[in-house]
């Protein structure tokens, strides 16, 4: 029987939306969900720790949030265009895949100008590609080195906090979108189950004995596009760059071994993990790009819990969240979300199925 996405809708009450983070990044409320008995509990984020022991292990996503949203003008007319950045496709060519906005004043050939907080020139690129109907590729045309370059555009952009939020970036923005392990730049949005991690709780589950393994996925559009297929074995996932290094592996070969729990925090650590798993159904080296569209019936094969945030209706994350809970637990506890007030999405409240 094939999987369909109308099987993951419901009626989410839109002030469920969390608009701004909890007060604390440990203190949102969090979901146990037990896989086996269908047990649900309500907890506060900080008690995840009573979940773990010596020698388990997390697997976190590195992924860093760049200041991805720029602001510029186009040539002659001087119109107000909106730039974001979505991956860089060749560092010597000065290269960008881009969103433009509004995308139907902006054609190939254009020249697009950018000015610092003075009102100063410091920055012209051009569109040479249409990519999709608000896609583009776009070159700067910068002298200075590359370093150089990733600066300016860090000091001219903005942080893309979600779109829903209906706001422009606040102080707070800076910070809390951004887990405190944040450090290879190239997301365009946080992973949000890491957010919750404070630096306290991450020092209390080191004395614990956790071990803790890092992996890097930069978080595109693939990961938010409508799935707009109702056999979810039609849908195609936008290809993002992850990378798996030796050390990571080890820690979760080692946690294997001595059937410790394994936990990812977070879909995109769980889409990376699933992505390089070796032919005796561990964790390898990987470095690469993955497409990888995880929807039930799936075997996992390295994590046997995961910690993620509240989802949107019929997308990509539930689905996956619901092909490792299992689709009517999952339901059954996102029900229970609603009913109890629990908040969703970016800055929402979190689930750990274990």
């Amino acid at each position: 029987m094939r999987t369909k996405l109308s099987q993951f809708n419901f009626d989410l009450p839109e002030k469920l939306i969390a608009q701004y983070p909890s007060k604390e990044r440990d203190e949102a409320r969090l979901m146990v969900v037990h896989k086996d008995s269908g047990k649900i509990e309500h907890k506060v984020f900080k008690d995840v720790i009573d979940y773990f022991d010596d020698k388990d292990a997390f697997i976190f996503n590195n992924t860093k949030v760049f200041p991805a949203r720029l602001f510029g003008k186009k040539e002659k007319t001087e119109a107000n265009i909106e730039v974001f950045l979505l991956r860089e496709l060749n560092k010597e060519a000065k290269l960008w895949d881009v969103l433009v906005d509004p995308a139907r004043k902006i054609r190939v050939g254009n020249k697009l100008y950018f000015n610092n907080e003075q009102g100063e020139e410091v920055l012209v690129a051009e569109v040479i590609d249409n990519t999709t109907s608000r896609g583009r590729t776009i070159r700067f045309f910068f002298d200075g080195t590359d370093e150089e370059l990733t600066e300016l555009l860090k000091s001219l952009g903005q942080t893309p906090i979600p779109k829903y939020l209906n706001r422009e970036p606040e102080a707070i923005d800076t910070e809390r979108y951004q887990t405190i392990y944040a450090k290879v730049p190239g997301a365009i949005a946080a992973p949000t189950a890491g957010l919750h991690f404070s630096k306290k709780l991450m020092k209390m589950l080191e004395i614990k004995g956790v071990n803790f393994g890092e992996i890097t996925l930069h978080i595109g559009l693939g990961t938010f596009r409508d799935i707009e297929v109702e056999d979810l074995s039609k849908h195609k996932m936008d290809a993002e760059y992850f990378s798996i290094p030796d050390q990571c592996a080890e820690i979760v070969n080692n946690a294997k071994e001595t059937r410790n729990r394994i936990c990812a925090v977070g879909t995109t650590t769980m889409r990376s993990i699933e992505s390089a798993v070796s032919a005796t159904n561990g964790l390898k080296k990987a470095d690469g790009w993955t497409n990888l569209f995880i929807y039930p019936p799936y075997e996992f094969s390295i994590a046997d819990s995961m910690i993620t945030n509240f989802h949107l209706p019929k997308s990509s994350l539930i689905i996956m969240v619901s092909a490792f809970g299992g689709h009517e637990l999952i339901m059954d506890a996102y029900a229970e979300a609603i009913k109890e007030k629990y908040k969703f999405f970016s800055y929402g409240d979190a689930m750990l199925i274990i």
